[in-house]
Parts: structure tokens; C-alpha cells; sequence
């Protein structure tokens, strides 16, 4: 049932040749900044799509519980950079009853639009996200590297002298 979206990246010259001038500490820290800010991008369209199958009679929100964080086991075990773009709580279902609690309350209908059920076809909305919007994440991600790498060569030359 995974979708694997796959794509690669042509014209990146230039950021391959300022990566060369530029310590592997550095590259780090300025490509997890530019990676936050271009997974930033899918997380906010995933949002946009949750809005519209939010029921606005009850106080749950699946946009609301879309959230953005730091992949660090991806990180310790392979040393790669990585973000999660999800919903929070899971598959949590409360044990009786359903009680609504609130904006961030657990949600974990989502699933049933995005995957659908043999009931009900599935209505993407995070998959789309990333989908619909590859070219603008990686664009975002292409040009917040470059800068931050252009901030590190300006650093270095600046100790330099």
C-alpha cells in the first residue's frame, strides 16, 4: 500500500562546486535548515488539504495535527538528512466513548481519507502534498542550501583574513 514517488535533480551544478569549498560540519547544518524549509512547504499544502476534510462540528482538526519533525534515527544510523511530515497521535483510539478534546484531540480518522477503506474510497491529502508540489520543495530546498552555503564561504573568507 506505499506510494514511492520518485525524482531526480538536474541543474544543480553550481551547488555541487560550492559544496566542494565548504567543510562536511557545514554542509550539514546549512542542508538540514534547507531541508526543514523546503519539507515546511509539503507540511503546509498537507495542511491546506487537511482543511477541507476537517468537520467543522466538531473540534478536531487533522490539519492541526499535522506536524513536522526531525528524523534522527534516519540520521544516527545512516548519517543522512531527513524530515517526517505526519499526523500526531497516531492510531490512538480512545479505550470508551469518543471524547473530543479539542484542536490537537487525536484524529485518527485521517487515515480513512487518505488510504480509504472498502467502504469509502481513499481522498489523499498527504500524499498529494508531496506529490503535487516535488518541484517547489526541491527548488525551495536548491536555493535555502545555496545560501547557506554562500553564508559559510563568506564566514570561511572572513576568518581567512
Amino acid at each position: 500500500m506505499v506510494d514511492t514517488v520518485q525524482f531526480s535533480l538536474i541543474g544543480i551544478d553550481s551547488l555541487v562546486a560550492k559544496l566542494e569549498a565548504v567543510s562536511y560540519d557545514v554542509k550539514r547544518k546549512g542542508g538540514r535548515a534547507a531541508l526543514r524549509k523546503a519539507a515546511q512547504v509539503v507540511a503546509d499544502k498537507a495542511r491546506e488539504g487537511a482543511q477541507k476534510l476537517d468537520d467543522t462540528a466538531t473540534g478536531r482538526s487533522i490539519a492541526k495535527n499535522i506536524a513536522l519533525r526531525w528524523n534522527g534515527r534516519l540520521f544516527k544510523a545512516s548519517g543522512d538528512l531527513g524530515f517526517r511530515v505526519g499526523v500526531l497521535h497516531g492510531a490512538k483510539i480512545a479505550k470508551k466513548g469518543n471524547p473530543d478534546e479539542g484542536d490537537s484531540g487525536p484524529t485518527p480518522h485521517w487515515r480513512f481519507f487518505e488510504f480509504g477503506t472498502a467502504k469509502m474510497a481513499a481522498n489523499p491529502f498527504m500524499r498529494k502534498a508531496l506529490a503535487d508540489n516535488i518541484s517547489l520543495a526541491t527548488n525551495t530546498f536548491i536555493t535555502e542550501y545555496e545560501k547557506a552555503i554562500d553564508r559559510a564561504i563568506r564566514r570561511a573568507a572572513k576568518a581567512a583574513k
